[in-house]
């Protein structure tokens, strides 16, 4: 299916699983998504199953959002507890689309969970409380983990809530990441479990010794965090000269604020040298960088003592601090903001995920769980970018239960296209209208729509602007006009227009009309 496709079915309303290979652009889709919802002013909840996915896309981890915190199961007075939380009733209640990203990580059973406070609060038994529900990620990557004395994880496809929601699957299949066929060839192999000698060989051609200075030259990504710290701290050390460090600033709810950090690649504290290895951690608004970009420091800028990047591809970058943030439609809650680098000689796969390198040198001799080679290998762009330290056996392992239920994605997801082709425009459109009416969205190139959004726009500095006066507020707005008030106080206090005030000052027949 192809990006736009998915978009259309999307502004239909209805809920989806978004899938597709590492590069296909699923990120992009829903960034559109959100961009669209947020136009029509629709309040979208952006969540992800990860601190680190959710500062992808400027969200908040599910559960948090969904007020379960760490439980998987929730008891009777669990969910009792939760509804009777005034502020999280009043933030599901008016969301109206839910998006969850990597879900591939996200244990049926925490789905469960979620689905089931969704319907508590909107007091409906309609799956996800009738809230148009969006999962986005690829069962091939990391899957979900269980805690010591857990029963084991299941998939979110295996839980209650995803076979109730009856989720449409859009598999993207365009490919933006990775360029080289061979490449590309080697991937599907282990996503269909089909590796032959010749992908092998590929690989083993690609399993080099490189000396310190050519390794230094290239992010590594382990499977454990361990070696990520002692790589990184060990090749700062080697560089001679005054450290330079960095720390984050923080504002918001403290809770929040240690779940952004969580999620930032960016550490609390930077500290970084001249020659220093590193990769930039956010995508810049003028295009000057991406998430994943390496270089090194060239220099301090003796002004603003920022560090200064010479990238791969010679380009030169003065960097500025920027934020990472939670966002609640247009409402910053809490914000982090640091320079948008990190020591690059080496990462965990675990934090690579999303990620795209033009190279990377990659151990996978101790890859331990299905999906993490894959996960790893998919990072790159061309096999020529893939340097490989070693692999063992489970490295290439992808888990029999998503290879066979990939196979029902796609069919899934080729029928959707199909039966969508045989829509007009004109019909898309009108079922793109009808959804965003439906949740009280504002359609543009209406009069209804303009006139909302006029008022939305009044209201955001007089509150109360062309609501109906109650008794009690004439009351108070008598005995305010006889102490002498100022109209500009009298509107400040009722929320209203200074005009709104004379109206009804003379509908009382206080002042001559």
């Amino acid at each position: 299916m192809l990006q736009k496709e998915a978009i259309d079915i999307l502004k239909t309303g209805a809920s989806v699983f978004l899938t597709g290979e590492p590069g296909s652009g699923k990120t992009h889709v829903i960034r559109e998504y959100i961009k669209y919802l947020q136009s029509a002013k629709i309040n979208v909840a952006v969540t992800a199953s990860t601190g680190i996915a959710a500062t992808h896309l400027a969200g908040v981890t599910i559960n948090s959002w969904s007020g379960i915190g760490i439980k998987k199961i929730l008891s009777k007075n669990d969910l009792e507890y939760i509804v009777s939380n005034e502020y999280l009733v009043k933030r599901i209640i008016k969301t109206k689309v839910l998006i969850i990203d990597e879900v591939s990580m996200l244990d049926g059973s925490t789905l469960d969970s979620i689905e089931r406070v969704c319907r508590a609060i909107k007091q409906s038994e309609l799956p996800f409380g009738g809230m148009q529900t969006v999962l986005v990620g690829d069962f091939f990557q990391l899957p979900p983990v269980a805690r010591q004395g857990e029963p084991p994880a299941k998939f979110a496809f295996d839980g209650q809530a995803y076979l109730k929601g009856k989720f449409l699957v859009c598999y993207l299949h365009e490919q933006f990441r990775q360029s080289d066929q061979d490449f590309l060839n080697v991937l599907s192999a282990v996503r269909k479990n089909a590796v032959t000698d010749e992908h092998l060989a590929h690989l083993d051609r690609r399993c080099v010794e490189l000396d310190y200075e050519e390794a230094t030259q290239l992010t590594r990504l382990y499977s454990h965090n361990l070696d990520v710290d002692s790589v990184n701290s060990e090749a700062l050390k080697k560089i001679p000269g005054e450290a330079k460090i960095f720390k984050m600033e923080t504002s918001g709810r403290s809770m929040l604020v240690e779940q952004i950090k969580r999620g930032c690649l960016s550490p609390e504290t930077l500290v970084l040298k001249k020659s220093a290895v590193v990769m930039f951690t956010k995508n810049s608004p003028k295009g000057l960088f991406v998430n994943g970009t390496l270089g090194r420091v060239m220099e301090f800028n003796s002004f603003s003592g920022m560090p200064v990047v010479k990238t791969k591809e010679g380009k030169i970058i003065e960097t500025e601090k920027m934020d990472w943030a939670i966002d609640d439609n247009g409402r910053v809650l809490a914000r982090v903001s640091q320079i948008p680098l990190r020591l690059a000689w080496a990462l965990t796969v675990h934090k690579s995920q999303g990620m795209s390198l033009d190279a990377a040198y990659i151990d996978l001799r101790s890859a331990f769980v299905a999906g993490q080679g894959y996960v790893a290998l998919s990072r790159v762009r061309t096999l020529q970018g893939l340097f490989l330290c070693g692999y063992n056996k489970q490295a290439l392992l992808v888990h029999p239960e998503v290879l066979l239920k990939d196979v029902d994605f796609r069919a899934q997801s080729e029928a959707l296209s199909h039966e969508f082709s045989k829509l007009s425009a004109d019909e898309l459109e009108k079922m793109h209208r009808n959804y965003l009416h439906a949740i009280g969205g504002v359609l543009k190139n209406s009069v209804e729509g303009e006139k909302k959004y006029s008022l939305e726009k009044i209201r955001e500095t007089h509150a109360n602007a062309y609501q109906k006066w109650k008794k009690e507020d004439d009351v108070l707005l008598t005995e305010l006009f006889g102490q002498g008030k100022g109209y500009k106080d009298m509107a400040n206090h009722f929320g209203r227009k200074t005009g709104a005030i004379t109206a009804r000052l003379k509908k009382l027949k206080l002042i001559e009309e």
